[in-house]
């Protein structure tokens, strides 16, 4: 009777350690519903398709509502066969616009420059100005600066000055012309030497003046 017992025993121990966790299959544990459906990657939408129109965030319009789809600033009506969105040519924007506004369908220009801009300087439009004392400029209705550079007249003499604000050079002592190295005075004869006479050419102050030798001084000395 001992025997037995002690028999009865061993196998109490050795049938749950047959039993591996292969043996168990999902039939015998069945999956509650909650977890069929998570395990499904096919979500169901509701079609809304002849009664409604659906945005991109998923609200949900009813047929004759206007709306506007994503980001778009033009409208579109929901009907049966979906959503009519206006798609109008917009004019376009003018290449001198310095602020733009897309609050509506088409985006608008609210200012168009009316400057110009020279040398890092801007000018209003039909504004007179003088860069610098040869350039006379003015800013035109496009915005673009039209200058007038000063053609100044051969000075007549071989020594103008520039007076600060001119354009132009001077002859601050009037006409004159060389006689070798030595300027002198138009419109006179002038001794240059004991032996020369000269004066300049009439209108060509820039060639040598015209000199004629008399007799030298030294000579009638000696």
């Amino acid at each position: 009777m001992a025997l037995q017992i002690h028999e009865a025993w061993i196998l109490l121990f050795v049938i749950p350690a047959l039993v591996t966790p292969a043996a168990i299959t999902h039939e015998d544990y069945p999956a509650d519903e909650g977890d069929q459906t998570s395990s499904n990657d096919n979500l169901i939408f509701d079609d809304y398709r002849g009664k409604g129109c659906v945005d991109d965030s998923g609200f949900v319009y009813k047929l004759g509502e206007r709306f506007f789809p994503g980001h778009s600033n033009c409208p579109c009506v929901c009907t049966e066969d979906g959503p009519v969105c206006d798609q109008p040519e917009c004019p376009k924007i003018h290449p001198k616009c310095t602020k733009v506004e897309h609050n509506g369908c088409c985006p608008e220009c609210k200012e168009v420059k009316n400057f110009c801009e020279y040398h890092g300087k801007n000018y209003k439009i039909l504004e007179e100005f003088k860069p610098s004392p040869c350039e006379w400029c003015r800013c035109e209705p496009s915005n673009e600066v039209h200058c007038v550079v000063a053609d100044c007249a051969v000075p007549e003499c071989v020594n103008p000055v520039y007076e600060p604000e001119q354009c132009c050079p001077v002859c601050k002592n009037g006409p004159n012309c060389f006689a070798g190295t030595t300027i002198i005075p138009a419109g006179i004869e002038v001794k240059v030497d004991d032996c020369n006479i000269c004066h300049c050419h009439n209108g060509d102050w820039w060639k040598p003046a015209q000199c004629s030798k008399r007799e030298c001084q030294g000579k009638q000395a000696l």
